[in-house]
């Protein structure tokens, strides 16, 4: 099978003949590692936007600016409704490298918020009610034809609603997006509602567009957000999403790389298709064998643990190693290289070289080979 067969057969619930691991593009670095890498069986999976974004009756002025001796990218909304500003952080590199990342695979951060306050409300619903989304497939027909079989490349739709909130908006330091939520609450189920809304034809032009799986960036961290927060506001979203890309044949895939055990109940009545950069002991709360049979119609995406990386190249063979003989025997399950940042050239390829050997169905005794090749 192909690199592209064996992520898609693991997105459907399928057996592949070996076991799918990939990189994404984002993170991945350019050069002999990679090559070897891929040479090897590592896929990669290309995340690239369906549609393009046009704000009616907004104005949207950058202009750099030094705040707490810091150097900051100020981003100013002007509408109808008021008007709203975002300072953002830089590292070296933004905008040079992938995906609007820094030399060291970081994206931009807010150190200010849009919502500061409850004036800024109307303006930020006023952004997302004239927000008109079209379609604009070139982006994935070009990264379908430079990969081939090689991997996949997948919708990038945003967060949730209440993640962007959370996330962008308001922002959870300090507690600040619960607070608003506790002094606030009807400003803040207005201003959700009109975003749910507004990306309805979204969702659809998402549905329609040529790749194979849509990509739901939520970062779900469950010790962040709460159960009950993610069952009122994030499984809704999830229902109306998931009906749309279902129904033209699409599978969802959520970003959920925090926390999880507090939401572990909740996650399998969800529609979620795959989930996305769960990453098991030691970063994440759950250990990988319990989440796969708790969510027995959940794929698993599984994000490597960035901790082990920093053992070095030895540490990471054998921790995967562990971590298959929980993911025996290896269906709806594949692994990513990494889903936040770069990683070295060394552990990339001790990494490869464990994950090359996995022929599914894996057994424990395959396990213990590979182990023995190894040594």
């Amino acid at each position: 099978m192909t690199r592209r067969e064996r992520i898609l057969a693991s997105a459907g619930k399928k057996q592949a003949d070996r076991l799918p691991f990939f990189h994404w593009w984002r993170h991945m670095q350019t050069g002999w590692a990679e090559r070897e890498c891929r040479n090897r069986g590592m896929g990669i999976a290309w995340l690239r936007p369906p549609y393009v974004a046009k704000l009616h009756g907004v104005e949207v002025t950058e202009a750099r600016a030094v705040v707490d001796g810091r150097s900051i990218v100020r981003r100013t909304y002007t509408t109808p409704a008021g008007t709203v500003f975002e300072d953002e952080f830089r590292e070296p590199g933004t905008g040079q490298w992938k995906a609007n990342r820094s030399w060291l695979s970081a994206t931009p951060w807010l150190t200010t918020h849009l919502i500061k306050g409850p004036e800024d409300y109307p303006a930020v619903k006023y952004i997302a009610e004239n927000t008109e989304y079209l379609p604009d497939y070139f982006p994935l027909e070009q990264a379908a034809d430079w990969l081939g079989e090689d991997g996949i490349m997948v919708d990038a739709l945003p967060h949730s609603p209440l993640q962007m909130f959370l996330i962008y908006w308001v922002g959870s330091e300090a507690g600040n997006c619960f607070l608003h939520l506790a002094d606030y609450p009807e400003l803040v189920e207005d201003l959700l509602r009109a975003v749910s809304k507004s990306r309805e034809p979204m969702y659809e032009i998402a549905a329609k567009s040529p790749a194979p799986v849509s990509f739901c960036g939520d970062n779900i961290d469950g010790g962040l957000l709460g159960a009950r927060l993610f069952e009122r506001y994030c499984m809704p979203e999830y229902e109306k999403q998931a009906a749309i890309l279902h129904r033209h044949g699409k599978l969802m895939l959520v970003h959920m790389d925090g926390r999880l055990d507090n939401i572990k109940h909740l996650i399998p009545r969800t529609p979620i298709d795959i989930i996305e950069a769960f990453h098991p002991l030691p970063m994440g709360d759950l250990a990988l064998d319990e989440a796969l049979a708790l969510w027995k119609d959940k794929v698993i995406w599984m994000g490597f643990p960035g901790s082990v990386f920093h053992m070095g190249p030895r540490a990471t063979m054998e921790h995967m190693l562990r971590l298959l003989k929980e993911a025996v025997p290896g269906t709806r399950f594949a692994v990513e290289m990494s889903t936040e940042n770069q990683v070295s050239n060394e552990n990339l390829c001790a990494l490869t070289s464990v994950l090359e050997k996995v022929e599914l169905p894996i057994t424990l005794e395959t396990i213990e080979r590979i182990e023995r090749s190894l040594a």
